[in-house]
């Protein structure tokens, strides 16, 4: 059972998220209202997925990410947010968290989200991820991703606009297999251990994700 925090300044929607994931069949191992609690608790508790909004009563939902990442490598952070500014979420995916959903997204969207963040997926709100990537291909042409080859790079820019294997398999007509043996090499070579690491690089490095 995949254990879960959920960081919220606001009681109702933070009620609300932790009965309906209980529902769901998660655990809801802790809850914060603020960014210092949020730390502290993440450190004792260790949940799996973290659901964390931005705006907090005290503190940040950035700053919270980046000391609750540095600590806990294991743990993901899913920021559930009603901004879809793109500044927020580079923010946030700088900083650590492994996906960003908006609050209008429907509770199977969450439910999906939720999952394939714990399976370490990087997700977003359908949009979000080729708006922001394409912002900083705007910016100025990327560098050329070392030492991948054209299909390792292909693969890692369709990871970075929120695509699962599954999805990327359909799309390439490749197996299931060939395409996670393709994200493991690259990961490998990238010298990073996990999708949502392989979406900051992406992020960082202006890669073209619009195509």
């Amino acid at each position: 059972m995949t254990r879960v925090m959920i960081v919220d300044d606001h009681p109702m929607w933070r009620e609300g998220v932790a009965r309906d994931l209980t529902t769901r069949g998660y655990d809801v191992c802790a809850t914060a209202a603020d960014a210092p609690s949020a730390v502290k608790i993440a450190l004792a508790t260790q949940p799996d997925v973290i659901i964390m909004d931005l705006q907090l009563g005290t503190g940040s939902g950035v700053e919270a990410t980046r000391e609750i990442t540095a600590a806990l490598p294991d743990t993901r952070v899913l920021v559930l947010s009603a901004s879809a500014e793109q500044e927020d979420v580079l923010a946030a995916v700088k900083n650590g968290a492994s996906g960003y959903l908006v609050k209008s997204a429907s509770l199977d969207e969450f439910d999906d989200a939720v999952r394939r963040t714990a399976e370490g997926d990087a997700v977003f709100t359908p949009g979000l991820a080729g708006l922001l990537l394409g912002e900083y291909h705007r910016l100025g042409p990327g560098p050329e991703v070392p030492h991948l080859t054209t299909r390792e790079t292909e693969i890692l820019r369709l990871v970075a606009r929120g695509l699962t294997a599954k999805q990327i398999a359909t799309r390439l007509v490749l197996s299931h297999r060939t395409v996670e043996n393709h994200v493991q090499n690259t990961l490998r070579k990238l010298q990073l251990h996990n999708r949502a690491e392989l979406v900051r690089y992406a992020i960082e490095n202006g890669l073209d994700t619009t195509n």
